[in-house]
């Protein structure tokens, strides 16, 4: 068996969005729907946004909070949630459901008092459904303090959408990770190949489905390894680039 490769736990969805080295800099939009006398998008380039976000974190501790929670339980994931209430009909919400999701914010849809935002765990997207009237002064506290890249939980019912668009409806909400580096635009996504190898990470959060040949691989290494194992072999690490 060949040396085994570095191992990436694509479930655990604690990916820093840091790179080890300073990336070149680059500039964002703030992305949104343009209402009628709404100004032009403001460009600001990513150190500016590094320094925002820092500060977020910095007032959320203020606040009493943590934006690198120790520990969270989510009792569901986006697939497990997608079957169990697949018969739930558009407008229809189980008052009674008692959820806890977790993941990963990739969009942002605020209309004042409502709220959607997509999450991303292991398992697939859900949307989450944050009301005013259900959050209350937490509503407000959240929008301002989380950005798209923050890895969230949220606790509430069941509600899908008159869109059909299966929701958490949160009545709590809690910063996991803070995210301090943006994730790349949304419309053009990440295509270079070169970037892609050198952040994976981001690689991974982004495109799925090289998420999934990543499990896909993982599962497969395993599988040799533990046959090769349970016939007796022995595995042993040879030098590599190394001065023998």
């Amino acid at each position: 068996v060949s040396r085994p490769a570095a191992i990436m736990r694509c479930g655990s969805w604690s990916l820093a969005l840091l790179s080890p080295t300073s990336p070149p800099r680059r500039s964002f939009a703030r992305m949104g729907p343009k209402s009628k006398g709404e100004a032009a998008p403001v460009e600001e380039d990513e150190d500016t946004l590094f320094r925002l976000r820092v500060e977020k974190a910095d007032q959320l501790r203020a606040d009493g909070g943590e934006p690198y929670a120790y520990s969270y339980a989510p009792t569901h994931t986006a697939a497990t949630l997608a079957t169990e209430y697949a018969s739930l009909g558009a407008g229809e919400e189980d008052t009674e459901a008692d959820v806890a999701v977790s993941g990963r914010i990739l969009t942002r849809r605020n209309f004042g008092k409502l709220a959607f935002f997509t999450l991303q765990d292991a398992s697939g997207t859900v949307q989450l459904y944050l009301e005013k009237k259900r959050l209350g002064e937490q509503f407000k506290a959240f929008l301002s303090q989380s950005d798209a890249g923050d890895i969230v939980g949220a606790r509430g019912t069941v509600k899908r959408t008159d869109k059909g668009e299966l929701s958490v409806a949160a009545t709590e909400v809690t910063m996991l990770t803070k995210a301090l580096r943006p994730l790349p635009d949304k419309w053009s996504g990440l295509a270079d190949v070169n970037k892609r190898y050198r952040q994976r990470y981001l690689d991974l959060i982004v495109n799925p489905h090289v998420r999934k040949t990543f499990e896909q691989r993982a599962r497969i290494t395993a599988f040799l390894r533990r046959t090769l194992d349970e016939r007796g072999f022995l595995e042993i690490e040879t030098p590599s680039l190394n001065v023998v």
